[in-house]
């Protein structure tokens, strides 16, 4: 993996890990609170494999991004939902690598899970999204309301597992009630594990294997 850095829109400084891939579509990886990019470095060899382009992030105030690596402890609400900006700049990125919009694929995990839903609302051309551990509401990224206006044709894969119960709740309750807000026609799957824990730690816990399935649904349908 390549070390990179590029610009949200607001200025904010991100710091990347990216992999040239063999094809024409990409990846971008969110991570969990508190997380960082290299949350993702087992996964992300698997998707480089496939081909993709593969980009995983510090969200700002988190890791060698700007306000890091514990600025977020003080985020206000509104600040963790300027995240998304951080977002658009990663899909920028490998837009500039030669990766269309509509061949970028969003993986996020807790409240990078909101941040991936919270984009894919407002910029249509994403074909699919992968939630680990993804909420009705984190840190003011609202999942519930924003799952709502992703449109058809999509993809999406809900990660969520029963033992994963916090302040907020049960993690499995509010992808349920995410689940059933999906509009009509955008193809869906909630995967649920047992004792699997919350978000990227969910890898490599039960059957069936989180990395195998994920790869799967991203298979062309």
């Amino acid at each position: 993996m390549e070390p990179v850095f590029f610009k949200t829109s607001d200025d904010v400084l991100i710091a990347g890990d990216y992999c040239r891939g063999k094809g024409r579509k990409g990846a971008i990886l969110l991570h969990m609170m508190p997380a960082t990019k290299s949350s993702w470095n087992k996964f992300a060899p698997f998707l480089v494999e496939k081909g993709l382009h593969v980009l995983a992030i510090d969200l700002r105030g988190h890791g060698v991004s700007d306000g890091g690596p514990d600025g977020y402890k003080d985020f206000t609400d509104h600040e963790h939902e300027a995240s998304i900006k951080d977002v658009a700049a990663a899909v920028d990125f490998l837009k500039q690598k030669g990766v269309e919009e509509h061949n970028v694929v969003l993986v996020g995990a807790s409240i990078g899970a909101n941040l991936a839903i919270a984009y894919m609302a407002l910029h249509h051309q994403i074909p699919a999204g992968v939630f680990l551990s993804a909420g009705t509401k984190y840190r003011g990224v609202d999942g519930l309301h924003a799952v709502k206006s992703i449109v058809a044709p999509r993809q999406l894969l809900f990660v969520t597992s029963k033992d994963d119960i916090g302040s907020y709740g049960s993690n499995y309750d509010m992808n349920v009630e995410l689940m059933a807000k999906v509009r009509e026609g955008v193809e869906k799957k909630l995967l649920v594990y047992s004792a699997a824990g919350h978000g990227t730690n969910m890898f490599g816990k039960e059957e069936p294997d989180l990395m195998k399935e994920i790869l799967s649904w991203l298979e062309p349908r």
